[in-house]
């Protein structure tokens, strides 16, 4: 269980002077060795810290080996709306999650408990983020422009992305915990991973839940199309197949209500990303089926397309 650390990590978020450096001195008061990174990130509506963090592998390529590499990013517009909102807001629970991943994984990695590959997370974290309007409830704004979330955040490094996002504020997932994704890569909404199905019914000891994705889902900010959230945003980045991870409720929640973090489910979610590092590193989880995929470009040729603003860029 990862309860302990959630708990340590959703103390020092909750919190009007929540930073990067506070999150990293925690980690590195974890594991000593760890491998942070912290750096000021200044947008057009203020300034957020990012925070990336690598755990190395026995057999990753930080140590000039093979082994795959999983990037596990925590989306969202920010911790807090102060002020707003007083405390510490639904929107952050995707970083939340992230962070304790971090932190049992380097928790893990001292007591001799090292996984076969590379894991990088990177999250960001901001007390004091804006608001903006969205039907059906209101979303959680950012300082920071979503291109620059995906420049500081979506690393080549990274062979496979879980990219987890609080993902209440709707009507079509109807179930309180978390959900998956179909895997999304270079335009394309793939089948569900079979793989992840299985380590979600393991972790949470029921059957699985996923949520639908529509074409608009994929594409980047700022094409005036409806998004159900950013949690799909990294894929408009990167040609490494990604998988949403969605913080979920039964109601609708805003993303800048407070009071409406739960612990249980984000100490399940962070247990399944958790346990999908396990298993990528090793190669005994896959995200999509390369042969599949392949025919699917040879019949309908390159879908890249969907990953850029479109005619409107022209």
């Amino acid at each position: 269980m990862v309860m302990k650390q959630l708990l340590e990590v959703f103390d020092i978020l909750d919190d009007s002077a929540a930073s990067g450096e506070r999150m990293k001195n925690y980690l590195l008061s974890v594991n000593p060795q760890a491998d942070i990174e912290v750096f000021p990130l200044t947008g057009p509506k203020g300034s957020t810290d990012v925070i990336r963090i690598l755990i190395p592998g026995k057999n990753g390529r930080s140590a000039g080996k093979t082994a795959p590499t999983l990037g596990v990013i925590g989306r969202l517009g920010g911790l807090g709306a102060r002020p707003v909102m007083t405390g510490f807001v639904s929107d952050g629970d995707g970083a939340c999650t992230v962070l304790t991943v971090a932190a049992k994984l380097l928790d893990m990695q001292k007591k001799g408990d090292i996984l076969e590959g590379d894991v990088i997370v990177a999250t960001h974290i901001c007390p004091d983020a804006p608001t903006e309007q969205h039907d059906p409830v209101p979303f959680m704004g950012s300082p920071v422009q979503m291109h620059q979330n995906n420049e500081t955040e979506v690393l080549p490094a990274m062979d496979a992305i879980l990219s987890v996002d609080t993902t209440k504020g709707n009507r079509i997932i109807n179930h309180r915990g978390f959900a998956i994704s179909n895997t999304v890569k270079s335009g394309y909404i793939l089948s569900v991973s079979d793989d992840l199905l299985d380590i979600m019914q393991t972790t949470t000891g029921q059957l699985p839940h996923i949520f639908p994705l529509a074409t608009q889902d994929i594409t980047p900010y700022g094409n005036d199309l409806y998004h159900i959230n950013s949690i799909l945003q990294p894929a408009t980045a990167t040609d490494a197949p990604v998988v949403g991870v969605a913080i979920t409720t039964e109601t609708m929640v805003a993303g800048c209500a407070t009071g409406a973090s739960h612990p249980a489910d984000l100490e399940e979610t962070a247990r399944f990303v958790l346990e999908t590092a396990k298993y990528y590193g090793c190669r005994k989880c896959s995200f999509y089926c390369e042969d599949q995929f392949r025919r699917l470009t040879e019949l309908y040729g390159d879908m890249k397309h969907l990953q850029t603003l479109g005619n409107a860029s022209r």
